[in-house]
């Protein structure tokens, strides 16, 4: 049976000037029992923990392990191997890099920094938990595989690369910041979004009729990358009364070749 462990005392900040053996003496939740870090982790030190760029480093499968980098401050974090839930939530700067996959709420409620997940991500990355209406506001999160459904729900700034495919409603909410999806998308991209922008540069069944479709475009900024289209670009949630824009590669769904005619 794989028991979730809550380490939430996992990050640079929170280890930086202890002791070798205070952080073994870690207390995490392990199911519902409080253990010591050392209990689920071997613990070894390279280095001094004094170092204002500590480096915290976390060696094979470690997706039972939840909230690494929680409110992450300083430093950066290596997972060789996958992470599990709540990776990176509510974290300000540093960075954290991942080989393998990430769990769902990637980089959660994220206020700055930058994750690189080399693998592919659960659900709800950059996202807020059910209720909360404050999603990712600042950073980096990189995705190299594909992810799941609902990337940057509540999303108010920052900007999020998935550079595989992803599932239904990226972007639902949205009112600032920028996702890319490099490949396809499950569908209902923007809804309910006032602002920020949904790059689409695969297919996509089809756009939400609350969407109106304003022009043709060569190419789209993201970040200080020129991305090559051509895009149809839609504006909306008109339910919402939004200006947020989706981007959806032209040469990738024909079937919307009806968007140019209407514009000529």
């Amino acid at each position: 049976m794989s028991v979730p462990v809550e380490c939430s005392e996992i990050s640079p900040n929170s280890f930086a000037g202890k002791t070798l053996d205070q952080i073994r003496a870690t207390e995490v939740w392990e199911g519902n029992q409080r253990n010591r870090l050392d209990d689920i982790f071997q613990v070894k030190e390279e280095g001094s923990t004094a170092s204002e760029m500590l480096t915290v480093r976390i060696v094979g499968d470690a997706s039972r392990i939840r909230k690494i980098g929680y409110r992450m401050t300083e430093g950066s974090m290596v997972v060789e191997g996958d992470a599990g839930m709540y990776l990176g939530e509510e974290m300000s700067s540093g960075s954290i890099i991942v080989s393998g996959n990430g769990g769902a709420w990637l980089g959660s409620k994220m206020k700055g920094g930058a994750i690189e997940v080399k693998g592919n991500a659960g659900d709800f990355v950059g996202s807020c938990y059910r209720g909360s209406t404050k999603g990712m506001k600042g950073g980096t999160i990189t995705v190299h595989g594909n992810a799941g459904t609902e990337v940057g729900c509540w999303m108010r700034n920052g900007t999020i690369r998935i550079k595989g495919n992803s599932g239904m409603f990226p972007g639902m909410h949205m009112n600032n910041g920028t996702i890319y999806i490099e490949k396809d998308c499950g569908g209902r991209a923007g809804a309910q979004m006032t602002g920020g922008k949904v790059i689409i540069g695969g297919y996509v069944a089809a756009i939400l009729p609350s969407f109106n479709v304003e022009e043709v475009r060569e190419k789209v900024k993201v970040g200080e990358e020129k991305i090559p289209g051509p895009f149809y670009v839609f504006t909306g949630d008109v339910n919402e009364n939004g200006n947020g824009k989706l981007f959806i590669n032209v040469a990738k769904n024909p079937h919307l070749k009806w968007c140019g005619e209407y514009l000529e």
